[in-house]
C-alpha cells in the first residue's frame, strides 16, 4: 500500500505540476491583450453562469446535440466524487463515500445510469461527426482528429470506472458498501465474475490505475486541443457582456488620449477577454451555421476568426499578425453585424466586437475598404447621411401634415426621430407618413428634429470608421441636450439601438421606444382602434436583427399583425425571431456590393416566397429597401406586398 502511494503521489504531482505549466503559458497568452473591466455586478454574473453554463440554457436551444452535451457535462461534474474517492482509495485501503449517508446512494446510482447515458451519447456524437457528418461540425481535419480523441478518452474512462466499479464489488464478494446503491455495476459484476472472483482483485488494481491515468491524461491533453473550453469556458461565460446596454453596444475609441488605438491588427491590441473567446471556442460551428455571410457562399465563418485568434496566440513569428496573416479583409467586409453568432454561442463568444475592431484598423490606420464606401463616408461627413441629399430636404416628406420642429416649438417631450431613410428613401418615406399621421390621429404632441437631425452613427461605426461615427453622434448628443426631451420613438431599429443603448455613453440617455411598441402602447391605452380580423390574406413577418436579437423585441409587433389578420392566417417564417435570417443590410452592407455567392435579400426573399404568404411585414427601414428588391428580382411584386408595421395599422385604423 505504502509503494502504491508513493507512486500515486509522484504521478499526480508530476500531472499537476505539467498541467499548471501549461495553464500558465495559456494564462500569459492570453494576457497578451489590452485591460478591460469585466468584473462588475458579480451577482449578475454568477446568476449567468448558472444560466448558460451550468443549466447549459444556450445549448438546449437545439436539442439533440444539446442534451448530448448537457449529460456529459453533468456526467462528468458528478464524477468528481467518483474521481475524489479513487484517488484516496490510492492512500486509504478500502476507502469509501459511504459516511456521506444518503448523499452516497444519490452519487452512486447518479453514477451508474449516467456512465451509460454518457457511452450513448459519446456513440450518437460520433455518428453526427463522422457518419451524418453535420456541415458545422466539418471543414477542420485536425478538428475531426482532435473531437476523436477526446471521445475515446471520454468513452475509456467511464469504461475503466465501471471496470474499476464491477471489480471492487466482486472483490466484496458482491456485497455492497452502506448506502452504496449501484445496480447496473452489481448486475454486470455477476455476469462478468459469477462465482469466481478470485481475478477481481487484481482487475480493480489495473482498472483503478488505467482510471487515473486515463483522467490524468485526458485533463492534460485539454490544453493542447480546442477542448480547453472544458477550463475556459465557464470564466468565459463569467467575463462575459451582461448588462442589458452594454450587451450589444460596440466599445469606444478614446480619441482624446496621447496614442489612441485605431482599431485592431493583431492579439496584442485585443482585449484580455477576446483573447479568451479564441481558447473559449468549442468549435461547434453554431456561429457559423447562423451566419447569413456564410450561409450564401461568402468567406466568412465567425468560427474561423476566433480560432484564427487562438492560433495566432500561439505563434511565435512575431510578423505574422493576426490581420492579413490569418483573418483576411474579405473576411471581415462580408459580416452583417446580424448577431447570430453572438446569439448562438453557447459560452458567450463575441464576435462582432472582433470584427469592427479589425475594420477599425483597416479604415483607421490602413485606408483600406472597398472602393464604394468612398462616397459613403464622404456624404456622411458631407451631408450628414449616407445617400448624400441636402441636409435641407431631411423634414420635407412632412410637408403639408403640419408636424413641427424641435427649432420652431421646444415645448414638447417626445421627439419623433426619423433617420435617414424615413427621410429621404421615397419608399420608407410612406412609412415615416402613415407613423406620423397615426400619432396625430391619436393626438399624441411630437416634435421632429428636421434639418437638426443627423445621421445616428451606426452605418460608419460599424463600417469601422468610428471618429466619423463619434463626429456624428457627438453632434446629435448636443442638439438633443438643448430640449426638453423625456421620450424618443423611431421607426428604425438601427437609429433605436444605438440612441438607446450607445448614446448613453456618450452622454445622452433617454426613454427610447420602436414604433412597434410604440404602437401597441396606443392599442392598449385606447388612443387608437383597429379594424380587427380585416386582412384576409396570409401575413407574415420578418424579424429585423437589431429589433430583434439586438433588443429582444418579438411580440409588439406579432400583437398587432394578429389583431387585424383573420384567424389563422397569419404565419411565422421557418427561420424567426432568435433565429431570424438577415435582409443583408446591417454592418452597411446596405451600401456595399455582394460580389461571392448569393445575395443574402433574395436568399431570405426565397424563403418568403416559399411560405406562400400574400403580404410580409417589416419594422425597419434597411430590410423594407432589401427584401423589396428581392421579391422584385424573383418577380413576385405582384403576389406579395411588402409593408411596414404602421402601413398595416394605418390601413387598418378603425374610424
Amino acid at each position: 500500500m505504502l509503494i502504491k502511494s508513493v507512486i500515486l503521489t509522484l504521478v499526480l504531482l508530476g500531472a499537476f505540476l505539467f498541467l499548471g505549466k501549461n495553464i500558465s503559458r495559456i494564462i500569459k497568452n492570453i494576457r497578451k491583450g489590452r485591460d478591460t473591466n469585466r468584473i462588475n455586478n458579480i451577482p449578475l454574473r454568477i446568476k449567468t453562469v448558472l444560466k448558460i453554463a451550468f443549466a447549459q440554457t444556450k445549448l438546449l436551444t437545439d436539442p439533440i446535440p444539446g442534451l448530448i452535451h448537457f449529460f456529459i457535462f453533468w456526467g462528468f461534474v458528478l464524477f468528481i466524487f467518483a474521481v475524489i474517492e479513487s484517488i484516496l482509495m490510492g492512500y486509504i485501503e478500502g476507502f469509501s463515500l459511504a459516511f456521506t449517508g444518503i448523499l452516497f446512494s444519490t452519487i452512486t446510482l447518479v453514477q451508474d445510469f449516467l456512465g451509460i447515458v454518457i457511452l450513448v451519447a459519446v456513440l450518437f456524437a460520433a455518428y453526427r461527426r463522422y457518419i451524418l457528418k453535420v456541415p458545422r461540425l466539418q471543414g477542420n481535419p485536425k478538428g475531426n482528429i482532435d473531437a476523436g480523441i477526446i471521445l475515446l478518452l471520454i468513452a475509456f474512462v467511464i469504461i475503466t470506472m465501471f471496470g474499476q466499479n464491477i471489480a471492487h464489488i466482486a472483490k466484496n464478494n458482491f456485497v455492497l458498501a452502506n448506502n452504496e446503491f449501484r445496480p447496473i455495476s452489481f448486475y454486470l459484476s455477476r455476469v462478468i465474475y459469477g462465482a469466481d472472483t478470485s481475478v477481481s482483485g487484481i482487475a480493480f488494481e489495473i482498472f483503478w490505475w488505467s482510471h487515473i491515468i486515463l483522467i490524468l491524461g485526458f485533463m492534460n491533453y485539454l490544453p493542447y486541443s480546442k477542448h480547453f473550453h472544458v477550463f475556459s469556458s465557464i470564466p468565459n461565460v463569467f467575463f462575459g457582456k451582461i448588462d442589458v446596454k452594454d450587451k450589444y453596444a460596440l466599445s469606444s475609441i478614446n480619441f482624446e488620449e496621447d496614442e489612441p488605438l485605431f482599431g485592431v491588427s493583431d492579439v496584442t491590441e485585443l482585449t484580455w477577454k477576446q483573447n479568451l473567446d479564441g481558447y473559449s471556442c468549442t468549435e461547434c460551428g453554431r456561429c457559423t451555421a447562423a451566419c447569413p455571410a456564410n450561409n450564401t457562399g461568402k468567406l466568412l465563418s465567425p468560427k474561423k476568426i476566433i480560432t484564427d485568434i487562438r492560433k495566432r496566440l500561439v505563434d511565435p513569428v512575431e510578423e505574422n499578425i493576426l490581420l492579413n496573416n490569418y483573418i483576411t479583409p474579405e473576411e471581415l467586409w462580408a459580416c452583417t453585424t446580424c448577431n447570430a453568432c453572438v446569439y448562438e454561442c453557447p459560452v458567450m463568444i463575441e464576435h462582432v466586437d472582433t470584427i469592427v475592431d479589425l475594420r477599425r484598423n483597416l479604415v483607421l490606420a490602413e485606408s483600406q475598404f472597398p472602393p464604394e464606401l468612398n462616397n459613403v463616408f464622404k456624404n456622411l461627413e458631407v451631408n450628414q447621411n449616407p445617400w448624400g441629399f441636402d441636409q435641407n430636404e431631411r423634414a420635407e416628406w412632412a410637408e403639408g401634415l403640419e408636424i413641427k420642429t424641435y427649432a420652431e416649438d421646444p415645448n414638447c417631450e417626445l421627439l419623433f426621430w426619423v433617420g435617414c431613410s424615413g427621410s429621404f428613401d421615397t419608399r420608407n418615406k410612406k412609412v415615416t407618413k402613415a407613423f406620423a399621421t397615426i400619432m396625430k390621429s391619436a393626438n399624441i404632441e411630437f416634435r421632429i428634429l428636421g434639418s437638426e437631425e443627423k445621421c445616428n452613427g451606426d452605418t460608419a461605426r460599424r463600417l469601422g470608421n468610428e471618429y466619423l461615427a463619434q463626429s456624428m453622434i457627438t453632434d446629435n448628443v448636443n442638439t438633443l441636450k438643448q430640449y426638453n426631451i423625456k421620450k424618443i420613438v423611431t421607426t428604425c431599429p438601427h437609429c433605436f439601438n444605438s440612441i438607446s443603448n450607445e448614446y448613453p455613453k456618450f452622454g445622452a440617455e433617454y426613454e427610447v421606444v420602436h414604433h412597434t411598441q410604440f404602437l401597441k402602447e396606443l392599442v392598449l391605452e385606447g388612443k387608437i382602434k383597429l379594424k380587427e380580423n380585416s386582412i384576409d390574406k396570409v401575413v407574415t413577418f420578418h424579424d429585423s436583427c437589431y429589433l430583434g436579437r439586438y433588443n429582444s423585441i418579438y411580440d409588439e409587433p406579432r400583437d398587432l399583425i394578429k389583431a387585424v389578420t383573420e384567424k389563422d392566417k397569419f404565419i411565422e417564417l421557418n427561420r424567426n425571431k432568435e433565429k431570424g435570417f438577415c435582409c443583408g443590410a446591417g454592418g452597411g452592407r446596405m451600401f456595399m456590393e455582394e460580389n461571392e455567392g448569393e445575395r443574402i435579400n433574395i436568399n431570405r426573399s426565397k424563403e418568403i416566397v416559399d411560405s406562400g404568404a400574400g403580404i410580409v411585414t417589416l419594422s425597419c427601414p434597411f430590410c423594407m429597401t432589401m427584401v423589396n428588391d428581392g421579391i422584385s428580382a424573383l418577380n413576385k411584386s405582384d403576389d406579395i406586398e411588402v409593408k411596414d408595421l404602421a402601413e398595416i395599422i394605418f390601413d387598418n385604423l378603425a374610424v
